[in-house]
Order: C-alpha cells, then sequence, then structure tokens
C-alpha cells in the first residue's frame, strides 16, 4: 500500500486552514496544520512533510521569513499563497526565497490540487532518479549506495558524515548553502551555530577529491560563510 504524503499547511486565517485541511484529507493527503511560521517550522522540523502550503501575508515572521528558513531544513515543494493580487515583485521575491509556485486567494480548489500533485509528482520522480547516482558532470558522479565519489574514473569512499554533506552540496549544485543550513541539514537544529564542524568536514572532503588525479575544486568557499559546489 503507497506511504500517504502528508502536506504541511501555515496559514494564520483559521478559516482558509480548515478549509485547506478538508480539501487536503479529501485528496487522501495528511495535513499537518500550523498557524504561525515559528510553529510551521518547529512541525516542518519534526514531521518533515512531502509539500508545504505556505501564507505570504501573517504577523509576526512571515511568510517570506519562514520560506527562508524553510530552505535550510528541507528542498520540498513550497506553494505560496497570498491574499493580494499578484504583485510581480513579490512572486520574484518568493522563487528567490526558495518557493516552488503561487497562488492567489481566492484559489479554487481543484487548481491547488492540481498544482499541488504536479510538483509531488517531480519530487518523486527527481527521488527516484537520485536514489542511486547523483550525476554532477560527464566526469564526476555520487554512488549513494556505496557512499562513493568518482571523479576522473577514480573512486573516493566517503564517510557517512562526509557523504551526506558531499550529497547535500551536489543535490544543490551552484546554490551557496550557508554553514547553518548544512549544519541544520546534516547533523540537526542542534548544531546550528557551529561552522568550524562544516569547515573540518569540508577540508576532508577536499583532500580526499585532491587525490583523484585532475581533479578541480569542486566545493567553493563564500565569504560570510558558506558553500557551493560546481563540477567544472
Amino acid at each position: 500500500m503507497p506511504r500517504r504524503q502528508s502536506v504541511l499547511v501555515i496559514e494564520d486565517n483559521r478559516e482558509t486552514l480548515d478549509l485547506l485541511d478538508e480539501i487536503l484529507r479529501r485528496e487522501n493527503y495528511k495535513s499537518l496544520l500550523a498557524e504561525d511560521g515559528m510553529t510551521g517550522l518547529r512541525t516542518a522540523y519534526e514531521s518533515r512533510p512531502d509539500a508545504i502550503i505556505l501564507d505570504v501575508m501573517m504577523p509576526g515572521l512571515d511568510g517570506f521569513t519562514t520560506c527562508e528558513h524553510l530552505r535550510e531544513l528541507t528542498d520540498t515543494p513550497i506553494l505560496f499563497l497570498t491574499g493580494k493580487a499578484t504583485d510581480t515583485e513579490d512572486v520574484v521575491k518568493g522563487f528567490a526565497l526558495g518557493a516552488d509556485d503561487y497562488l492567489t486567494k481566492p484559489f479554487r480548489a481543484e487548481e491547488l490540487v492540481s498544482r499541488l500533485r504536479a510538483h509531488l509528482r517531480r519530487g518523486d520522480m527527481q527521488a527516484a532518479r537520485d536514489e542511486h547516482y547523483l550525476i554532477a558532470s560527464e566526469t564526476v558522479a555520487l554512488d549513494r549506495s556505496q557512499h562513493e565519489l568518482t571523479v576522473n574514473g577514480h573512486s573516493i569512499y566517503l564517510r557517512p558524515k562526509e557523504f551526506a554533506v558531499l550529497d547535500l552540496l551536489i543535490r544543490n549544485a551552484g546554490r551557496v548553502m550557508s554553514t547553518n543550513t548544512i549544519l541544520s541539514q546534516v547533523w540537526g537544529a542542534g548544531r546550528v551555530g557551529e561552522p568550524d564542524l562544516v569547515k573540518q568536514y569540508v577540508y576532508r572532503i577536499r583532500k580526499k577529491i585532491r587525490r583523484a588525479p585532475d581533479s578541480p575544486q569542486f566545493i567553493h568557499s563564500v565569504r560570510g560563510g558558506g558553500y557551493y559546489f560546481e563540477a567544472n
């Protein structure tokens, strides 16, 4: 029997929250509800939902800030809901922060469900492709089942945390990952604020990669605290 997918809804309006809960349950999704950004972040960390529906206009922690923090925890699809007419600047800002879609209230249930299914389906397809191998370039691949990185035909074994750090960087190739994002997703939220731990593991990975013939520098540092992967 297939696993029932979960959707986290972060929405401060109780009436809208109840409506979304009813729609999701009717479509056989498991709904997780949060009435503010902080509760939503806590629920996302504890429950790891398959998708997130996020209201933009919320008191306290607004949708944009919440989205930014969510992207430090998860790469699950995020669908923004906004109560005002779609503003181009808001849409661009939302996508820049990591949102996957944008829907204006009032919305039609059919359109919401259709978009949600599309994002979940793409996520499932990507997960299936990524299950065993991550192909970074023609000469660089990560074997996720064996915890091995192949560079120019040379295999490099990675210890579990080395693998987890590199896996995260390759899955987000070209995108700067802050040290706190890496700490949160690899070690858990309790280790946030320990940049030297990430620095130590990046050093180990770089040292192993340098042993491969003709290997360039794949992991790049960013001033201010962060790293990104780029396969030349």
